[in-house]
């Protein structure tokens, strides 16, 4: 009797206890709802805020100038210079293709070159002389006439003279008119002297642009054909285009700050500013610009690119084209 007196004795207690604690219980979960429930207010405010004074879209990433290198003669690659990622000069050798074809073309166009000049040089001691026997044959005709009006010389004389007269005409034209054809045709080989030396200093590739190699297809001892892609020159110029949707640039303009995070650098905000914004949406500046006059028309939110700049220097981190960005552009 007395163990089970002491039992129901714990068990009293313990139900006392449980009902002293149990407020404490209720109370702390009342408090932490009410923070939590501060708290998620205060952040939905600030990001009412945020959203009115700030606009951000992560449809955002890093361009670049990217000059694509391509020969302009065809031929086997026998000197190449650059590897993969180097950082090259304006300038720089780059790469050299067999030039001996090039410098053979160079010489035959010379030659054919000299033979037309030389040419031309008898066409003008050819047409010297034939131009002393027109002054003779003027000169001869011009005196027969005042004869035969005299009655000195008979009318055969006098054709005849008239005859020569317009037989060194003729050659004198023909002597002029073989001038003019070897002048155009020593013109024409000109050209083709430039052209060969253009190809043949088109056979070493220079650099256009400072900065680094990307993209490389390229090896020492290919035959590589003309306009064939060889590598690019990603250059140190970038800048961000982010698509924005149409109804976030209505109060945007040029000039207006921008917090900068790549992805790359989730710690570090650049600071920009905007420097343009497309007179497009990217639908229609795209190659197949949707057709909108159908029946099956469904509207669509379009974006709208907008170029930002940076206002910092960015030499120090590896920025890329292609990277992703999420900018904040400071609209109000």
């Amino acid at each position: 009797m007395e163990s089970s007196n002491k039992g129901k004795h714990l068990e009293k207690t313990k139900r006392i206890l449980e009902q002293r604690k149990r407020p404490f219980y209720k109370k702390r979960r009342v408090i932490i709802s009410a923070i939590t429930t501060l708290v998620c207010g205060i952040c939905l405010i600030l990001l009412l805020f945020y959203s009115i004074f700030y606009k951000s879209t992560d449809n955002a990433f890093i361009e670049g100038h990217i000059v694509t290198i391509a020969p302009k003669v065809a031929g086997h690659v026998v000197k190449l210079n650059v590897v993969d990622n180097q950082y090259i000069e304006k300038g720089y050798l780059i790469a050299e293709i067999d030039p001996r074809d090039y410098q053979v073309d160079l010489e035959q166009a010379e030659n054919r070159l000299d033979e037309a000049k030389a040419k031309l040089i008898v066409n003008q001691k050819s047409g010297d002389e034939k131009m002393c026997n027109l002054d003779f044959a003027k000169k001869d005709y011009k005196r027969n006439s005042d004869m035969i009006s005299a009655g000195a010389i008979s009318q055969i004389e006098y054709e005849k003279s008239l005859n020569i007269l317009n037989n060194a005409q003729a050659q004198y034209d023909s002597s002029q008119n073989a001038k003019i054809s070897t002048e155009a045709e020593i013109r024409r080989l000109e050209a083709q002297v430039k052209q060969a030396k253009l190809n043949l200093e088109y056979t070493k590739i220079i650099a256009p642009q400072s900065g680094k190699v990307t993209a490389r297809s390229v090896e020492l001892g290919n035959y590589i054909a003309v306009g064939q892609p060889l590598l690019g020159i990603s250059t140190d110029d970038m800048w961000v285009i982010a698509n924005f949707k149409e109804n976030q640039i209505t109060n945007m303009k040029e000039g207006q700050p921008v917090l900068i995070k790549l992805d790359t650098y989730p710690n570090k905000k650049f600071k920009g500013h905007v420097d343009s914004i497309q007179r497009a949406t990217g639908a229609k500046a795209s190659l197949f610009p949707p057709e909108n006059a159908v029946g099956s028309y469904v509207k669509i939110v379009q974006r709208i690119p907008v170029k930002i700049v940076f206002d910092e220097d960015y030499s120090k981190y590896n920025i890329a084209p292609g990277m992703s960005v999420v900018p904040s552009v400071k609209v109000k």
